[in-house]
C-alpha cells in the first residue's frame, strides 16, 4: 500500500517527465509519442520506477535503451522543478507499460 507522500510525489514525478519528453523527447526519438504512464516510488523515496507508453513503429527496444542513457539529463530536470517539494532526488527506473498491447491481444482473442 502506498502513502499519500509516494502517491503525491509519484504525481508530480509524473508531470515533469510528461512536460520533459514533450519538449526534449524529439531530440532522440523522432516520429514518436512517449507518455510516461505509471510512476511507483519505493517507500524510502529514493527510486522510481516509471512505466511509458511508447507510441511507435521503430524498434521500442532500441528506444528504450536511448530513454535510459539520458536518464541523468532527465533527473537533472525533474531535480531542478521538484527541488522544493524533495530533499532526495529519487533515482529514474524506465519499462515499457504494454498494457495497451496486451488489450490489443485480448481484443483479438474476443473477435
Amino acid at each position: 500500500m502506498e502513502t499519500t507522500r509516494q502517491l503525491k510525489i509519484a504525481r508530480m514525478i509524473q508531470k515533469e517527465l510528461g512536460i520533459w519528453f514533450q519538449r526534449n523527447g524529439r531530440n532522440f526519438a523522432t516520429d514518436t509519442m512517449i507518455t510516461p504512464t505509471k510512476v511507483y516510488v519505493t517507500r524510502d523515496l529514493t527510486i522510481a520506477r516509471i512505466y511509458l507508453s511508447l507510441f511507435t513503429n521503430r524498434d521500442k527496444n532500441k528506444l528504450l535503451e536511448a530513454i535510459r542513457n539520458h536518464t541523468p539529463e532527465i533527473r537533472y530536470h525533474v531535480g531542478k522543478n521538484l527541488h522544493n517539494a524533495l530533499r532526495i532526488i529519487p533515482e529514474l527506473h524506465f519499462f515499457e507499460d504494454d498494457s495497451l498491447d496486451y488489450l490489443d491481444k485480448i481484443e483479438d482473442l474476443l473477435k
